[in-house]
């Protein structure tokens, strides 16, 4: 019998392994702890994900959609078709700042971002994806000119496009003397997207500018009309905000009297995607071939 100071060489060499795999692997937890440690900031955030953007409700007064307000006329009937087909839906918001998001605290509460997560609670699981394409100081012409390379190149199923501020405050409101509007829309309708206007805002320096705003407000739903696509009514969403919900204009305007902020964009977004699934889950919409 082998005496029991002398180990079998293979028992040794057995034990000597493990010892260097326990020792190679408490290093290596090691390492990567102080690594953890030792990471910036910016990269201990690279792959975490993005905090949940609150609600407008959660971030001031209470938000309820008044869906005979909300509504968009005319159906979406290419939006319902790829709904109806489980295919992947893309959005376009193009506009001025106030689809680029100014007032809002950080990108993710321009109403772009905020729509893409209102319409993925109305339809859960679906791929849907808003591009935000807004530009600070913008009118229709500025908008049209870029529509190839910042719309249509995006193949969009759907067109948000906000326009007519600026024009109005800088004196030269969007009227019947201008054909930009049709002019835009020619080359969006050959997409094949569904599109919709929204008007602007009711904010103290819109509404200062007296009849000139209300006009403007006519003329796009007239347009929209005539040539046969989506109008959501934004002024008048906001004046509901102020006359009906008796909001004052510092809890949905910015300081600037301008541009709205994180409450209304969130709760603007809410009524928006509301209309769009409303406007493409309407019985009477008629399905769009598929492109």
């Amino acid at each position: 019998m082998q005496h029991p100071c002398f180990l079998d060489r293979a028992a040794v060499s057995a034990a000597v392994v493990s010892g260097l795999l326990r020792l190679v692997a408490a290093s290596s937890m090691m390492a990567v702890a102080m690594g953890a440690a030792i990471m910036p900031a910016g990269a201990q955030g690279a792959n975490a994900p993005a905090p949940a953007v609150p609600s407008a409700s959660s971030m001031g007064p209470k938000c309820s959609v008044v869906p005979d307000l909300a509504r968009i006329e005319r159906p979406l009937t290419r939006f319902a078709f790829r709904l109806a087909g489980g295919l992947p839906i893309k959005v376009v918001a193009i506009g001025s700042s106030s689809t680029a998001g100014a007032g809002a605290s950080a990108p993710a509460g321009s109403y772009p971002s905020r729509l893409e997560a209102e319409l993925g609670r109305h339809f859960p699981g679906h791929q849907l994806t808003v591009v935000n394409r807004g530009v600070n100081g913008e009118e229709a012409p500025d908008m049209v000119a870029r529509f190839e390379k910042s719309v249509i190149a995006e193949a969009p199923h759907l067109v948000l496009w906000q326009v007519g501020t600026n024009s109005l405050l800088r004196g030269r409101p969007l009227n019947d003397r201008s054909t930009i509007l049709q002019d835009g829309l020619e080359r969006l309708k050959r997409t094949r997207a569904d599109v919709v206007f929204i008007d602007p805002q009711f904010a103290p320096k819109v509404i200062a500018k007296e009849g000139a705003a209300d006009a403007l407000v006519s003329y796009l739903a007239a347009v929209a009309k005539k040539e046969k696509v989506g109008l959501f009514r934004r002024y008048a969403v906001m004046q509901h905000w102020q006359q009906d919900d008796g909001l004052s204009f510092d809890k949905f305007v910015s300081p600037d009297g301008l541009h709205m902020n994180d409450w209304s964009y969130a709760c603007f977004a809410k009524w928006l995607g509301f209309g769009i699934a409303e406007a493409a889950t309407r019985p009477t919409a008629v399905a769009a071939p598929a492109r």
